[in-house]
């Protein structure tokens, strides 16, 4: 297996630039691309900095980013996102800011809808506790909270 040829820190810093740019990303995700390249930890720390100072770099804009976008495109609950973040080693504190970025009007809509969505998609299914329970897993697969899960479920 050939590896490729390591590149200097201001080679790999331009690369970080680029990489970080494109869209947001997490400084795990960002320090992981950086040890691909072949750095050493004391230049991935200087590039973290660096992309920091610059302003490529940015935790708190990357968990409202990410949080905002698995909510809006994927309809992910709060759960399944703070679970994800939380892998993505993001502070505490920048994932509560994304929790507040989510309108509360409008995930409570979207839980509405995917339970109304997914109990019309169960039509074939003549047990209605079949349904009410393949439709709470899905809700909670998704990563909505069990107390509002059973509040919709519900008004079912």
């Amino acid at each position: 297996m050939a590896f490729a040829k390591r590149l200097s820190p201001e080679q790999a810093l331009q690369k970080a630039r680029h990489y970080c740019a494109y869209q947001e990303r997490s400084h795990s995700e960002t320090r992981e691309k950086l040890y691909s390249l072949g750095l050493y930890k004391r230049d991935v720390e200087q590039c973290l900095t660096q992309l920091i100072e610059d302003g490529y770099l940015n935790e708190e804009r990357f968990a409202c980013q990410f949080a905002g976008g698995k909510f809006r495109m994927k309809h992910w609950g709060k759960v399944k996102i703070q679970y994800e973040l939380k892998q993505k080693q993001v502070s505490s504190y920048c994932i509560k800011k994304a929790m507040k970025e989510i309108p509360e009007e409008d995930y409570q809509k979207t839980l509405e809808k995917l339970a109304t969505d997914r109990w019309e998609s169960l039509k074939g299914e003549g047990n209605r506790f079949t349904k009410l329970r393949k439709t709470q897993d899905y809700l909670l697969q998704k990563g909505y909270e069990l107390d509002l899960v059973k509040k919709v479920m519900a008004t079912l």
